[in-house]
């Protein structure tokens, strides 16, 4: 609309009106309710993960170390510092918090003639340190940087995957796979909650340039498992993910899994360019799961010549013969395991040491031994009834169901109905192993799970195998624990439990509590005992073992997984536990044990 001639001569009325003066700072002036100003941060919500540094246009924010702040897992002692000589005020930092402790507030005024002055740690109480400041912006869903919702993963329906081992999860596609990286805000908190700390800010960055090569760099760096961390991953560090503070954490297994699978295995030696130097030592690795193959890796990246040796009769631990196939399948495992052999690494099978080459034997002809057994034995609990031959441990059974369905075992024994005793991920992996067996069997499942926790939160097992589970019709109990297995004319008729009250004492300690007269029986023919491993050192002579310490069973090492003998190295389930990729940081941590053992001029 074209304005009208006069227009200028409408704005003389304001000529003779006397002018609004603030007399700064003396008056105050209330600025509007969306003002933006001072900021103020709430330091209890903070993670100090520096996105507001990472998105200011102007270099005004800073992330600085407070040395007040206890470090914890899911956040970094720092805080931002604002530079408001810089600051624009545009408030992009308060829109793209990952907690909402950032804020902008009403207040505007700041007179010094000192240029430092305007430098600012903001805490809750702004930088006038003063109670109830006003709030000014408020972000809003128009201004919302950051994409909370992860990029959904695609997977067989509970109804068609309980009828096979078929992996469920179909993986993202490069179009998926680059919007859920683009959510990254590369803070790197994920980093220091993973325990082998792998490079994850730097490989979704790879993705979301698509740029796959430097991708696998990136991975195999700290990794060399992670085409089945990829899977299997516990992944720890998408519990402190900066977006899960408000949204959905970002699909950091899941992505892994993207690279390896849509990198070549063929192209792998290519891209990765290994080129050690050859050392002459030479070291022996006794079992082949994770902590064992990953020592091997890093080991053959320096040039060490090494020898795995395997009681079974393939290679790989409970990544093989204890983790269900619709969970990782062979393949995923076997192409880790090329690489690893493919940098020279020997592996033996059907090889126990102790039996077939004693442990003494070993040191003779090496010059380090690395220990990683794993767990072998379970844990039985004892109640009344568990010699019968139908009441199992967990990891034999999973063993049996993989070998045959390999077509290297007979089929196991399929019950109509199962009772499973414990709520951890094992536990979890019988009952959704044996529901498919029942659903190809006999067209339904009846499997019943029944742990002492007293609800899904408190039982161990990933809340995705409970939920996937009752999605495959796997009924739980929680709050039981057994008195007895019902025996009828030698028959297991079902298991008789009472209600737990308590699972752990005021100090933390493992001390259940029972109501004796809340019971109830639970039917079934067969009976899995899954409520933990033990591990098996059999294979130890007296006088070694003699000369190592123990706690709870776990051997105890330093840093370096070096063991009270220096020419014996121990990681894996035996030092810290099972977890697959805490026996991959093992292994990276002993690698470079040994390396050091072996350079040293002290060593005997």
């Amino acid at each position: 609309m074209e304005k009208s001639f006069f227009a200028p001569v409408k704005a003389w009325k304001f000529l003779f009106e006397k002018p609004v003066t603030i007399k700064v700072p003396k008056e105050k002036r209330k600025a509007s309710e969306r003002y933006r100003g001072f900021h103020i941060n709430d330091w209890d919500k903070c993670i100090g993960c520096g996105t507001c540094s990472k998105v200011c246009p102007t270099d005004a924010i800073q992330m600085v170390e407070v040395p007040v702040l206890e470090k914890k897992f899911g956040e970094k002692p720092q805080r931002p510092s604002i530079d408001y000589g810089r600051c624009s005020f545009c408030a992009m930092c308060v829109d793209i918090c990952t907690t909402g402790s950032l804020q902008m507030t009403r207040e505007y005024v700041h007179l010094s003639s000192q240029p430092e002055a305007f430098i600012f740690v903001p805490t809750e109480k702004g930088i006038k340190n003063v109670e109830n400041v006003e709030i000014g912006w408020i972000k809003d869903e128009d201004s919302e940087l950051l994409e909370l919702e992860r990029v959904e993963m695609e997977m067989i329906e509970a109804e068609e995957r309980v009828k096979s081992f078929i992996e469920y999860v179909k993986g993202y596609s490069k179009e998926q796979a680059i919007h859920e990286a683009a959510r990254c805000v590369e803070c790197g908190i994920c980093t220091d909650r993973c325990p082998e700390h792998m490079d994850i800010p730097e490989y979704i960055k790879s993705i979301w340039l698509d740029d796959l090569e430097e991708g696998l760099r990136w991975l195999y760096k700290t990794n060399p498992l992670s085409s089945v961390c990829g899977r299997v991953c516990t992944h720890r560090c998408e519990e402190v993910c900066a977006i899960s503070n408000r949204g959905e954490a970002v699909a950091i297994r899941w992505l892994k899994r993207y690279i390896v699978d849509n990198v070549p295995s063929e192209d792998y030696m290519k891209i990765l360019n290994f080129n050690p130097k050859p050392k002459e030592e030479r070291i022996a690795i006794v079992g082949s799961g994770p902590a064992g193959l990953s020592a091997a890796y890093f080991l053959a990246t320096m040039g060490y010549k090494v020898d795995i040796f395997e009681s079974l009769a393939k290679p790989g631990g409970v990544m093989r013969y204890g983790i269900p196939r619709y969970r990782l399948p062979d393949e995923a495992l076997d192409k880790d395991i090329a690489l690893i052999q493919a940098l020279g690494v020997r592996i033996f099978t059907n090889t126990t040491i102790g039996k077939d080459i004693k442990l003494e034997e070993l040191k003779e002809k090496y010059d380090a031994i690395f220990v990683s057994t794993g767990f072998t034995l379970g844990r039985s609990t004892g109640v009344p009834g568990t010699d019968h031959p139908k009441v199992v441990q967990a990891l034999p059974l999973l063993k049996d169901i993989r070998d045959y369905l390999r077509g290297e075992a007979p089929k196991p024994e399929i019950p109509e109905t199962l009772v499973v005793i414990g709520g951890g991920n094992v536990a979890m992996d019988v009952a959704r192993s044996v529901a498919r067996l029942q659903k190809m069997e006999y067209g339904k499942v009846n499997v019943k799970l029944a742990c002492l926790e007293r609800n899904f939160e408190e039982m161990p097992a990933d809340m995705e195998e409970i939920i996937e589970g009752k999605e495959e019709g796997v009924e739980f109990y929680p709050g039981w624990g057994p008195i007895r297995i019902m025996i009828e004319k030698d028959e297991i008729k079902g298991v008789e439990f009472q209600k737990c009250l308590e699972v752990f004492d005021s100090d933390g300690k493992f001390n259940p509590k029972f109501d004796a007269n809340n019971k109830m029986i639970l039917q079934g023919d067969m009976v899995v005992e899954a409520i933990g491993q033990a591990p098996d050192y059999s294979y130890l002579p007296e006088e070694i073992k003699s000369k190592l310490q123990f706690i709870r069973g776990r051997i105890l090492t330093n840093e370096y997984r070096q063991t009270d003998i220096p020419w014996l190295f121990a990681g894996g389930d035996i030092v810290n536990g099972p977890d697959i990729i805490h026996g991959v940081a093992d292994g990276y941590w002993a690698a470079r044990g040994i390396d050091d053992y072996l350079s040293s001029k002290e060593r005997s």
